[in-house]
Protein backbone atom coordinates (compact mmCIF):
# COMPACT_ATOMS: atom_id res chain seq x y z
CA UNK A 1 0.00 0.00 0.00
CA UNK A 2 1.41 3.68 -0.86
CA UNK A 3 1.72 5.81 1.97
CA UNK A 4 0.20 8.58 -0.18
CA UNK A 5 -3.17 11.13 0.85
CA UNK A 6 -3.78 12.23 -2.59
CA UNK A 7 -7.05 13.46 -3.42
CA UNK A 8 -8.12 11.99 -6.67
CA UNK A 9 -12.27 12.63 -8.02
CA UNK A 10 -14.18 10.01 -9.38
CA UNK A 11 -16.97 11.00 -11.19
CA UNK A 12 -19.77 8.70 -12.94
CA UNK A 13 -22.14 9.64 -15.45
CA UNK A 14 -25.81 9.28 -13.67
CA UNK A 15 -27.21 7.27 -16.93
CA UNK A 16 -28.86 4.77 -15.70
CA UNK A 17 -26.68 3.11 -12.21
CA UNK A 18 -23.88 1.22 -14.52
CA UNK A 19 -21.92 3.92 -14.98
CA UNK A 20 -21.59 4.18 -11.03
CA UNK A 21 -21.85 0.77 -10.21
CA UNK A 22 -18.99 -0.47 -12.16
CA UNK A 23 -16.74 2.18 -10.94
CA UNK A 24 -17.28 0.76 -7.23
CA UNK A 25 -14.28 -1.49 -7.41
CA UNK A 26 -11.93 1.34 -8.57
CA UNK A 27 -12.89 3.10 -5.85
CA UNK A 28 -12.46 0.53 -3.62
CA UNK A 29 -9.09 -0.09 -4.69
CA UNK A 30 -8.15 3.50 -4.41
CA UNK A 31 -8.49 3.14 -1.21
CA UNK A 32 -6.39 0.12 -0.44
CA UNK A 33 -3.57 1.77 -2.12
CA UNK A 34 -3.63 4.90 -0.19
CA UNK A 35 -5.55 7.00 -2.20
CA UNK A 36 -8.53 9.65 -1.10
CA UNK A 37 -10.99 9.03 -3.29
CA UNK A 38 -13.86 11.63 -4.01
CA UNK A 39 -17.33 10.77 -5.34
CA UNK A 40 -18.87 13.53 -7.97
CA UNK A 41 -22.25 12.63 -9.79
CA UNK A 42 -25.79 13.30 -9.57
CA UNK A 43 -29.04 12.04 -9.22
CA UNK A 44 -29.69 7.99 -8.25
CA UNK A 45 -26.45 7.30 -9.27
CA UNK A 46 -24.68 9.74 -6.49
CA UNK A 47 -27.44 8.42 -4.23
CA UNK A 48 -26.17 4.74 -4.78
CA UNK A 49 -22.37 5.69 -3.86
CA UNK A 50 -23.59 7.53 -0.71
CA UNK A 51 -25.34 4.81 0.43
CA UNK A 52 -21.97 2.55 -0.87
CA UNK A 53 -19.07 4.89 0.68
CA UNK A 54 -20.97 6.83 3.63
CA UNK A 55 -17.55 7.47 5.00
CA UNK A 56 -16.32 9.25 1.59
CA UNK A 57 -16.72 13.07 0.37
CA UNK A 58 -19.56 13.23 -2.12
CA UNK A 59 -19.96 16.19 -4.32
CA UNK A 60 -22.94 17.31 -6.76
CA UNK A 61 -22.79 18.00 -10.06
CA UNK A 62 -24.74 19.45 -12.80
CA UNK A 63 -27.20 16.81 -13.82
CA UNK A 64 -26.98 15.91 -17.77
CA UNK A 65 -30.90 15.21 -17.58
CA UNK A 66 -30.92 13.12 -20.40
CA UNK A 67 -34.36 11.32 -21.31
CA UNK A 68 -35.48 8.50 -23.47
CA UNK A 69 -38.35 8.71 -25.96
CA UNK A 70 -41.34 6.87 -25.20
CA UNK A 71 -40.88 4.78 -28.59
CA UNK A 72 -37.25 3.72 -29.75
CA UNK A 73 -37.65 5.07 -33.28
CA UNK A 74 -37.45 8.61 -31.53
CA UNK A 75 -34.14 7.55 -29.97
CA UNK A 76 -32.03 10.09 -31.87
CA UNK A 77 -34.22 12.97 -32.01
CA UNK A 78 -34.75 12.91 -28.53
CA UNK A 79 -31.09 13.02 -27.71
CA UNK A 80 -30.68 15.71 -30.74
CA UNK A 81 -33.53 17.60 -28.68
CA UNK A 82 -31.07 16.53 -25.67
CA UNK A 83 -28.12 18.50 -27.20
CA UNK A 84 -28.31 21.85 -25.74
CA UNK A 85 -28.94 21.03 -22.40
CA UNK A 86 -26.23 18.66 -22.23
CA UNK A 87 -23.43 20.80 -23.53
CA UNK A 88 -24.39 23.48 -21.30
CA UNK A 89 -24.09 21.25 -18.29
CA UNK A 90 -21.08 19.66 -19.45
CA UNK A 91 -19.61 23.33 -19.64
CA UNK A 92 -20.83 23.91 -15.91
CA UNK A 93 -18.76 20.64 -15.12
CA UNK A 94 -15.68 21.77 -16.57
CA UNK A 95 -16.16 25.02 -14.60
CA UNK A 96 -17.18 23.19 -11.25
CA UNK A 97 -14.23 20.74 -11.77
CA UNK A 98 -11.82 23.58 -11.71
CA UNK A 99 -12.85 25.30 -8.78
CA UNK A 100 -12.67 22.50 -7.15
CA UNK A 101 -9.00 20.89 -8.22
CA UNK A 102 -8.07 23.87 -6.28
CA UNK A 103 -10.67 23.38 -3.71
CA UNK A 104 -9.90 19.94 -2.56
CA UNK A 105 -6.37 20.03 -3.77
CA UNK A 106 -7.05 17.41 -6.44
CA UNK A 107 -4.20 15.17 -8.06
CA UNK A 108 -6.16 13.67 -10.21
CA UNK A 109 -9.63 12.84 -12.32
CA UNK A 110 -11.30 9.56 -13.36
CA UNK A 111 -14.15 10.38 -15.27
CA UNK A 112 -16.99 7.53 -16.31
CA UNK A 113 -18.33 9.43 -19.19
CA UNK A 114 -18.62 12.49 -17.66
CA UNK A 115 -17.39 14.68 -20.81
CA UNK A 116 -16.44 17.92 -18.63
CA UNK A 117 -14.86 15.93 -16.03
CA UNK A 118 -10.87 16.72 -16.75
CA UNK A 119 -8.60 19.41 -16.65
CA UNK A 120 -5.16 19.70 -18.71
CA UNK A 121 -3.41 20.12 -15.18
CA UNK A 122 -3.77 17.04 -13.64
CA UNK A 123 -4.03 13.66 -14.54
CA UNK A 124 -7.48 12.89 -16.37
CA UNK A 125 -8.80 9.25 -16.85
CA UNK A 126 -11.99 9.01 -18.96
CA UNK A 127 -13.64 5.48 -18.93
CA UNK A 128 -15.88 4.03 -21.39
CA UNK A 129 -16.58 0.60 -23.17
CA UNK A 130 -17.32 2.90 -26.12
CA UNK A 131 -14.41 3.67 -28.52
CA UNK A 132 -17.24 3.38 -31.17
CA UNK A 133 -20.53 5.24 -30.44
CA UNK A 134 -23.26 3.57 -32.47
CA UNK A 135 -26.06 5.91 -33.86
CA UNK A 136 -27.85 3.88 -36.83
CA UNK A 137 -26.63 5.52 -40.24
CA UNK A 138 -24.93 8.64 -38.25
CA UNK A 139 -22.28 6.21 -36.60
CA UNK A 140 -19.13 7.04 -38.02
CA UNK A 141 -20.01 10.67 -36.90
CA UNK A 142 -20.57 9.98 -33.51
CA UNK A 143 -18.05 8.44 -32.84
CA UNK A 144 -15.35 10.44 -34.33
CA UNK A 145 -17.10 13.17 -32.20
CA UNK A 146 -17.06 10.74 -28.89
CA UNK A 147 -13.22 10.05 -29.89
CA UNK A 148 -12.02 13.32 -30.52
CA UNK A 149 -13.11 14.14 -26.89
CA UNK A 150 -11.39 11.44 -25.58
CA UNK A 151 -8.27 12.91 -26.84
CA UNK A 152 -8.50 15.82 -24.09
CA UNK A 153 -7.91 13.02 -21.22
CA UNK A 154 -4.85 12.07 -20.23
CA UNK A 155 -5.23 7.94 -20.62
CA UNK A 156 -8.74 5.99 -21.35
CA UNK A 157 -9.85 2.88 -19.94
CA UNK A 158 -11.81 0.41 -21.23
CA UNK A 159 -13.61 -2.26 -19.07
CA UNK A 160 -12.89 -5.27 -21.47
CA UNK A 161 -10.29 -7.21 -22.62
CA UNK A 162 -7.90 -6.08 -25.55
CA UNK A 163 -8.13 -9.48 -27.50
CA UNK A 164 -10.66 -12.20 -28.15
CA UNK A 165 -12.55 -13.54 -26.76
CA UNK A 166 -13.95 -9.74 -25.20
CA UNK A 167 -17.15 -8.57 -24.34
CA UNK A 168 -17.54 -5.14 -26.35
CA UNK A 169 -17.32 -6.26 -29.51
CA UNK A 170 -16.44 -3.13 -31.63
CA UNK A 171 -17.64 -0.66 -29.51
CA UNK A 172 -14.54 -1.06 -27.18
CA UNK A 173 -12.09 -1.91 -29.43
CA UNK A 174 -9.66 0.53 -32.31
CA UNK A 175 -7.76 -0.66 -35.20
CA UNK A 176 -5.28 2.46 -34.57
CA UNK A 177 -6.75 4.55 -31.73
CA UNK A 178 -4.95 8.19 -31.59
CA UNK A 179 -4.91 7.78 -27.65
CA UNK A 180 -3.46 6.13 -24.73
CA UNK A 181 -5.76 3.07 -24.25
CA UNK A 182 -5.66 0.65 -20.88
CA UNK A 183 -7.67 -2.61 -20.95
CA UNK A 184 -8.30 -2.84 -17.69
CA UNK A 185 -10.50 -6.25 -18.07
CA UNK A 186 -14.11 -6.88 -16.56
CA UNK A 187 -14.69 -4.80 -13.89
CA UNK A 188 -17.50 -5.76 -11.83
CA UNK A 189 -18.50 -5.39 -8.08
CA UNK A 190 -19.54 -8.62 -7.61
CA UNK A 191 -17.71 -11.90 -6.68
CA UNK A 192 -19.01 -15.71 -6.97
CA UNK A 193 -20.47 -17.31 -4.48
CA UNK A 194 -21.46 -21.35 -4.76
CA UNK A 195 -24.64 -21.05 -2.44
CA UNK A 196 -27.93 -22.82 -3.21
CA UNK A 197 -30.92 -21.62 -5.47
CA UNK A 198 -33.39 -19.70 -3.84
CA UNK A 199 -34.81 -18.44 -6.97
CA UNK A 200 -36.05 -19.78 -10.55
CA UNK A 201 -35.88 -15.74 -12.08
CA UNK A 202 -34.64 -12.89 -10.93
CA UNK A 203 -35.41 -9.72 -12.68
CA UNK A 204 -33.56 -6.58 -12.57
CA UNK A 205 -34.14 -2.90 -13.87
CA UNK A 206 -32.74 -0.53 -14.87
CA UNK A 207 -31.94 2.68 -17.16
CA UNK A 208 -33.33 6.45 -17.28
CA UNK A 209 -37.21 6.55 -17.58
CA UNK A 210 -39.34 6.58 -19.18
CA UNK A 211 -38.15 3.55 -20.76
CA UNK A 212 -37.66 1.90 -16.91
CA UNK A 213 -41.07 2.08 -16.19
CA UNK A 214 -42.42 0.99 -19.32
CA UNK A 215 -40.49 -1.95 -19.07
CA UNK A 216 -41.67 -2.38 -15.30
CA UNK A 217 -45.39 -1.63 -16.18
CA UNK A 218 -44.88 -5.19 -19.32
CA UNK A 219 -43.16 -7.18 -17.18
CA UNK A 220 -45.27 -7.08 -14.09
CA UNK A 221 -48.31 -8.30 -16.05
CA UNK A 222 -46.29 -11.45 -17.98
CA UNK A 223 -44.38 -12.19 -14.76
CA UNK A 224 -47.45 -13.56 -13.26
CA UNK A 225 -47.85 -16.49 -15.68
CA UNK A 226 -43.88 -17.46 -14.60
CA UNK A 227 -44.26 -20.95 -12.81
CA UNK A 228 -41.04 -20.59 -10.06
CA UNK A 229 -40.05 -18.40 -7.47
CA UNK A 230 -39.31 -14.71 -8.67
CA UNK A 231 -37.62 -12.27 -7.23
CA UNK A 232 -38.34 -8.88 -8.50
CA UNK A 233 -35.94 -5.27 -8.44
CA UNK A 234 -37.58 -2.33 -9.91
CA UNK A 235 -34.25 -0.40 -10.06
CA UNK A 236 -35.01 2.73 -8.31
CA UNK A 237 -33.15 4.48 -5.57
CA UNK A 238 -34.81 5.72 -2.58
CA UNK A 239 -34.07 6.41 0.87
CA UNK A 240 -36.09 3.68 2.21
CA UNK A 241 -36.04 0.05 0.55
CA UNK A 242 -39.50 -1.78 0.39
CA UNK A 243 -40.38 -5.06 -0.18
CA UNK A 244 -43.55 -6.34 -0.74
CA UNK A 245 -44.60 -10.18 -1.35
CA UNK A 246 -47.28 -11.14 -3.53
CA UNK A 247 -47.84 -15.33 -4.63
CA UNK A 248 -44.46 -16.61 -5.77
CA UNK A 249 -43.20 -12.95 -6.34
CA UNK A 250 -41.06 -10.76 -3.99
CA UNK A 251 -40.90 -7.13 -5.29
CA UNK A 252 -37.83 -4.60 -4.12
CA UNK A 253 -37.46 -1.33 -5.22
CA UNK A 254 -33.77 -1.61 -5.14
CA UNK A 255 -30.97 -3.14 -3.47
CA UNK A 256 -27.61 -2.35 -1.72
CA UNK A 257 -24.55 -4.05 -3.55
CA UNK A 258 -24.53 -6.88 -0.95
CA UNK A 259 -27.81 -7.48 -1.37
CA UNK A 260 -27.51 -7.90 -4.85
CA UNK A 261 -24.70 -9.95 -4.75
CA UNK A 262 -26.17 -12.50 -2.76
CA UNK A 263 -29.66 -12.43 -4.68
CA UNK A 264 -27.67 -12.94 -8.28
CA UNK A 265 -25.97 -15.75 -6.41
CA UNK A 266 -28.96 -17.18 -5.59
CA UNK A 267 -30.84 -17.01 -8.87
CA UNK A 268 -30.98 -19.38 -11.26
CA UNK A 269 -31.59 -17.08 -14.71
CA UNK A 270 -32.03 -13.40 -15.16
CA UNK A 271 -34.25 -11.48 -16.97
CA UNK A 272 -32.27 -7.50 -17.64
CA UNK A 273 -31.81 -4.90 -19.98
CA UNK A 274 -28.22 -5.80 -22.35
CA UNK A 275 -26.39 -3.18 -20.45
CA UNK A 276 -22.82 -3.60 -20.19
CA UNK A 277 -22.52 -2.84 -16.58
CA UNK A 278 -24.76 -6.03 -16.09
CA UNK A 279 -22.85 -7.98 -19.01
CA UNK A 280 -19.66 -7.91 -16.89
CA UNK A 281 -21.69 -8.58 -13.59
CA UNK A 282 -23.16 -11.56 -15.36
CA UNK A 283 -19.78 -12.88 -16.79
CA UNK A 284 -18.35 -13.24 -13.60
CA UNK A 285 -20.74 -14.73 -11.51
CA UNK A 286 -21.27 -16.69 -14.70
CA UNK A 287 -25.24 -16.81 -14.63
CA UNK A 288 -27.15 -17.39 -17.82
CA UNK A 289 -29.72 -14.34 -18.90
CA UNK A 290 -32.59 -13.42 -21.04
CA UNK A 291 -32.63 -9.74 -22.52
CA UNK A 292 -34.65 -7.14 -23.46
CA UNK A 293 -32.76 -4.26 -24.81
CA UNK A 294 -33.89 -0.27 -24.37
CA UNK A 295 -35.89 0.72 -27.31
CA UNK A 296 -33.59 2.89 -29.45
CA UNK A 297 -30.18 2.46 -27.97
CA UNK A 298 -28.20 1.11 -30.68
CA UNK A 299 -25.49 0.37 -27.93
CA UNK A 300 -27.64 -2.04 -26.07
CA UNK A 301 -29.05 -3.64 -29.42
CA UNK A 302 -25.98 -4.39 -30.84
CA UNK A 303 -24.74 -6.31 -27.40
CA UNK A 304 -27.88 -8.34 -27.23
CA UNK A 305 -27.59 -9.27 -31.12
CA UNK A 306 -23.63 -10.29 -30.17
CA UNK A 307 -24.33 -12.06 -28.00
CA UNK A 308 -27.33 -14.15 -29.49
CA UNK A 309 -25.26 -14.68 -32.52
CA UNK A 310 -22.37 -16.07 -30.14
CA UNK A 311 -24.99 -18.49 -28.80
CA UNK A 312 -24.61 -16.68 -25.03
CA UNK A 313 -27.83 -15.23 -24.57
CA UNK A 314 -30.74 -14.60 -26.09
CA UNK A 315 -32.72 -11.77 -26.47
CA UNK A 316 -36.73 -10.07 -27.14
CA UNK A 317 -37.63 -6.50 -28.43
CA UNK A 318 -39.69 -4.79 -25.59
CA UNK A 319 -42.62 -4.75 -27.52
CA UNK A 320 -42.17 -8.47 -28.96
CA UNK A 321 -41.22 -10.13 -25.38
CA UNK A 322 -43.40 -12.87 -24.09
CA UNK A 323 -42.22 -14.62 -20.63
CA UNK A 324 -42.71 -18.50 -22.72
CA UNK A 325 -39.62 -16.69 -24.58
CA UNK A 326 -37.61 -17.31 -21.32
CA UNK A 327 -36.96 -21.22 -22.40
CA UNK A 328 -34.84 -20.19 -24.80
CA UNK A 329 -32.33 -19.93 -22.92
CA UNK A 330 -31.30 -23.75 -22.52
CA UNK A 331 -30.59 -23.54 -25.88
CA UNK A 332 -27.54 -20.69 -24.92
CA UNK A 333 -24.31 -21.43 -22.98
CA UNK A 334 -24.47 -18.27 -20.71
CA UNK A 335 -21.79 -15.78 -19.96
CA UNK A 336 -18.58 -16.82 -18.86
CA UNK A 337 -14.76 -14.87 -17.93
CA UNK A 338 -11.77 -15.79 -16.58
CA UNK A 339 -11.11 -13.95 -12.74
CA UNK A 340 -9.52 -10.62 -13.25
CA UNK A 341 -8.53 -8.31 -11.03
CA UNK A 342 -7.20 -4.43 -11.67
CA UNK A 343 -3.78 -4.15 -11.98
CA UNK A 344 -3.73 -1.85 -9.46
CA UNK A 345 0.01 -0.30 -9.77
CA UNK A 346 -0.44 0.14 -13.51
CA UNK A 347 -3.29 1.91 -13.12
CA UNK A 348 -2.55 4.19 -10.42
CA UNK A 349 1.03 5.70 -11.18
CA UNK A 350 -0.48 7.73 -13.93
CA UNK A 351 -1.50 9.79 -10.42
CA UNK A 352 2.24 9.49 -8.69
CA UNK A 353 3.64 11.55 -12.34
CA UNK A 354 4.49 7.85 -13.69
CA UNK A 355 3.39 5.70 -16.82
CA UNK A 356 4.22 2.43 -17.83
CA UNK A 357 1.83 2.03 -21.13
Amino acid sequence: MKNSTKNILIAPLNWGLGHATRCIPIIKALEENGYNPIIASDGNALALLIQEFPHLKCLELPSYDVKYAKKGRYFKWKMLQNSPKLFQAILKEKKIVRKWIREYQLEGIISDNRLGAYNKGIPSVFITHQLNVLSGSTSWISSKLHQMLIRKYTECWVPDFENEPNLSGKLGHLKRPLFNVRYLGALSRFEKKEIPIQYDLMVLLSGPEPQRGILEMLLREEITKFEGRVVFIQGKVESKQISEKIDQIHYYNFMTSEQLEQTFNESELLLCRSGYTTIMDLAKLEKKAFFIPTPGQYEQEYLARKLQEQGLVPYANQDDFKIDNLHEVELYQGLKINNTSLNCEALFCLFDGKTTL
